[in-house]
């Protein structure tokens, strides 16, 4: 347990923390009991601190079925739902929010962004009975919806008739060429390039030294370029095609997807660089439970933590820029030192020189 570097409470901020660097971390906690939220809100609630500038690393928490072996939990085992946010190099800058449904990990289709600095961040993941959602961070709507509308959980309703193609004699194409419509018979003996009628041969020109002038080319403002007919509206037009619809036969209405049998959390990670800090773990049905944890938490020392970051990071640039002088001037005085020598060494020559 730490409470890292920098923090507002140096005893409610201690959290789990990875230690060291290019390693997996695998971890779980049992609930006291298990905690089915069939026609009940789910919120899942923690805060995540990268305090060490997190290149690459994941930054997620997983809640796990009855049927998890918490010796043998792994990046295979099963979950019921991973949330949180995960950061690797300049494209993934993202929270994740995946539902398990019927053995399937189903990514939400929304690109949310995630908070990508070194302080403490509250992530919130709060899940309806009506099967709609809402992903807030440090207490702040970040994305909201429907689940059947944001993961591909269920085939679609309706889909094309696979009976039915478009017939053969269907026009679409609303412009044609006018069939009325030719080609003047002089067009293409009018050339692109023709000799500059400005230009003269230079009164120092030998034809038999220089070879026969030519005038330069030039582009010839006759030139019409390609012909092409005028197009005309198509009177066979029919417009677009449009397939018909029907009812999937395939899909089935599921008024469950929200609900899940929880019984562990875990974090199951990848960090490139350590030292990130998870905390204020809560699972519930009760919204203002999470959210007094919240204010309780981070809401009385995120800005104590902050300004805490700010005084240390200065103190280290203060220290850097007075070793930064310091070598400076080190450097200097061996310079002047080098000078030194070598005035010594020309001296002792002359003197030699006279001996």
């Amino acid at each position: 347990m730490s409470s890292g570097d920098f923090y507002g409470n140096q005893a409610a901020d201690q959290g789990l923390q990875t230690s060291q660097d290019a390693r997996f971390y695998a971890i779980t906690s049992k609930f006291q009991q298990q905690f089915d939220n069939t026609n009940k809100d789910l919120i899942l609630q923690f805060s995540v601190k990268h305090q060490q500038n997190i290149d690459c690393g994941g930054g997620y928490i997983k809640l796990l079925p009855p049927s998890t072996n918490q010796q043998q939990f792994s990046g295979d085992s099963q979950y019921n739902i991973m949330f949180g946010p995960d950061i690797c190099g300049h494209s993934t800058k993202r929270i994740h929010v995946i539902f398990n449904y019927n053995g399937d990990n189903k990514l939400i289709k929304k690109d949310i962004p995630c908070e990508t600095d070194r302080l403490s961040h509250v992530y919130t993941l709060i899940v309806h009975p009506d099967q709609t959602y809402e992903v807030r961070v440090d207490g702040q709507t970040k994305a909201s919806g429907d689940l059947l509308e944001d993961w591909d959980f269920l085939p679609p309703k309706m889909i094309k008739d696979p009976s039915v193609s478009k017939p053969a004699d269907w026009v679409d194409e609303m412009m044609i060429d006018d069939p009325s419509d030719e080609k003047p018979a002089d067009w293409d003996n009018i050339p692109r390039m023709i000799p500059d009628p400005d230009s003269a041969k230079p009164d120092d020109w030998d034809d038999d030294a220089d070879g026969d002038w030519e005038p330069p080319m030039i582009e010839n403002p006759e030139y019409k370029g390609e012909w092409k007919a005028r197009r005309i509206n198509n009177p066979a037009y029919k417009g677009p095609w449009t397939h018909p619809m029907i009812q999937n036969p395939d899909y089935v209405e599921d008024k469950s997807i929200y609900a899940y049998d929880n019984a562990y959390v875990g974090f199951d990670l990848w960090q490139v660089k350590a030292g990130t800090i998870f905390d204020n773990i809560i699972v519930t049905d009760d919204i203002k439970e999470a959210e007094q944890l919240l204010e309780e938490t981070w809401g009385k020392n995120h800005v104590a933590e902050k300004e805490m970051m700010e005084r240390l990071d200065n103190e280290i640039a203060e220290q850097q820029r007075k070793a930064a002088d310091a070598a400076q001037h080190q450097q200097q005085q061996d310079d002047d030192d080098d000078d030194d020598d070598d005035d010594d060494d020309e001296d002792w020559d002359d003197d030699h020189d006279e001996l």
